[in-house]
C-alpha cells in the first residue's frame, strides 16, 4: 500500500511589519479593558489616531462629515469618488468594528478602508459614528444606524449630506467585525420598515462579530491569534449587553443563527457576502450564519481566507486585502445588475 501524506496544515501568513501593528493593537486594546468592565479612554487616545476630512480631492476622494443627532455624538462620514462624478453610483453605509467598544470612522485605518472602497468599487461610501459600550449599552448602537437609514431617506437630509450621483435604491450596508453584526441587524429591521426612496440590495459582511453560550471549535483552539480572542470577546459582550438575566450570549442580536434567532425565511433578506478568515476565533460563527442564511433560503455567498486573522483586510499591504476589494467590488456590481434586471 502507498502511504498517505496529510497536507500541511496552513498557518498564519503575515510579513513582520502586519505583526508588529496587531500586537499593538492588540496590547493596547487589552490595556484599556478594565476588570471592572470600564474602558480606560485616556490611554486609548494615546494610540488612538485621527484622520481630517478632506474638502479636496486626495487620491481621487474627497470626504465630509454630517451631524445627525449632536447630543448622541451621531454623525457620519461621506467619502465621495472625484473621478466618477457623472456615474451612477451606489451607497454604501458602512458601520466599523471594534467589539462595540472601540474605534470610529475618523481613525486612521477606517479612514483609509473607506477611501479604497469609494475609490475602487466606484462608490458614496457613508461611514456611521455610533455609541460605544459600555457607556452605552445595547441597543444604542443598532438604533443609531438604523437611525442614520432614516436621516438619508429624508429628500431635504439626503440633498444636504450626499452627491447627487449618489443612489439610494442601489444602497449596501457593509461593516466588518461588530460591523458585520450591525449591516446583519439594520438590514433585517429595514426590510420591514418603509422607507421612501432607499433600498437596502445588499450586505457585506467582513468577518462578523456573532457568539453563543456554548463554546466552538474555533473559540477554544484559536487562543493565541491577534485581536481577537475568547477573554477579549467575553469581556465585550458582558459591556455591550444590558445587566440582567434575559441577557446572556445566546440573545439573538449576539446568537443571529442560535435558539433564539429570528425567523427571515419570510422577509426579503437581500444578497450577502460573508468573509471569514482561518485564523479569526470567530471563524465558526461566521460559517453558521452563513449557513442559517442559506437555510432559510437567501441568497448568499461565502469567502475564505484560510491563512488570514480577524481585521486582515484594514493592512493596505496585504494581497488578501487588495483581494477581498476586489470581490466586494464584483459583488456590488452583480447585485446592481441582477436589482436593476428586477426592477425592470
Amino acid at each position: 500500500m502507498e502511504a498517505t501524506t496529510k497536507p500541511p496544515s496552513p498557518s498564519l501568513a503575515l510579513p513582520w511589519k502586519t505583526r508588529m501593528l496587531l500586537s499593538v493593537i492588540t496590547t493596547a486594546s487589552d490595556a484599556a479593558c478594565r476588570t471592572n468592565g470600564t474602558v480606560n479612554r485616556r490611554l486609548l487616545n494615546l494610540v488612538d489616531f485621527r484622520a481630517p476630512v478632506t474638502s479636496k480631492s486626495i487620491n481621487g476622494v474627497m470626504s465630509h462629515d454630517v451631524v445627525v443627532d449632536q447630543a448622541r455624538n451621531l454623525w457620519f462620514r461621506v467619502y465621495v469618488p472625484t473621478k466618477h462624478a457623472g456615474e451612477d453610483l451606489p451607497v454604501i453605509v458602512f458601520f466599523h468594528g471594534g467589539g462595540f467598544v472601540f474605534l470610529a470612522p475618523d481613525v486612521l485605518a477606517y479612514d483609509a478602508v473607506c477611501r479604497r472602497f469609494a475609490r475602487k468599487l466606484p462608490a458614496v461610501v457613508v461611514s456611521v459614528n455610533y455609541r460605544l459600550a459600555p457607556e452605552h449599552r445595547y441597543p444604542a448602537q443598532h438604533e443609531d444606524c438604523f437611525d442614520v437609514l432614516k436621516f438619508l431617506d429624508d429628500e431635504d437630509n439626503r440633498s444636504k449630506s450626499l452627491p447627487e450621483n449618489g443612489n439610494l435604491l442601489r444602497c449596501f450596508l457593509a461593516g466588518d467585525s461588530a460591523g458585520g453584526n450591525l449591516a446583519h441587524h439594520v438590514t433585517q429591521r429595514a426590510c420591514e420598515f418603509n422607507f421612501r426612496q432607499l433600498k437596502v440590495i445588499g450586505v457585506v459582511a467582513i468577518q462578523p462579530f456573532f457568539g453563543g453560550e456554548n463554546r466552538t471549535d474555533s473559540e477554544t483552539r484559536l487562543k493565541g491569534t491577534p485581536i481577537v480572542s475568547l477573554k477579549r470577546t467575553d469581556w465585550m459582550w458582558k459591556a455591550f449587553l444590558p445587566p440582567g438575566e434575559a441577557f446572556n450570549r445566546d440573545h439573538p442580536i449576539i446568537n443571529v443563527s442560535g435558539p433564539k434567532s429570528a425567523d427571515i425565511s419570510k422577509i426579503q433578506f437581500p444578497p450577502t457576502m460573508v468573509v471569514v478568515a482561518g485564523f479569526d476565533a470567530l471563524h465558526d460563527w461566521q460559517k453558521r450564519y452563513y449557513e442559517w442564511l442559506k437555510n432559510s433560503g437567501k441568497e448568499v455567498y461565502l469567502y475564505e481566507y484560510p491563512t488570514m486573522c480577524h481585521a486582515f483586510y484594514i493592512f493596505p499591504e496585504l494581497p488578501e486585502s487588495r483581494q477581498l476589494i476586489d470581490q466586494v467590488k464584483e459583488f456590488v456590481r452583480k447585485v446592481s445588475v441582477s436589482s436593476n434586471v428586477r426592477n425592470y
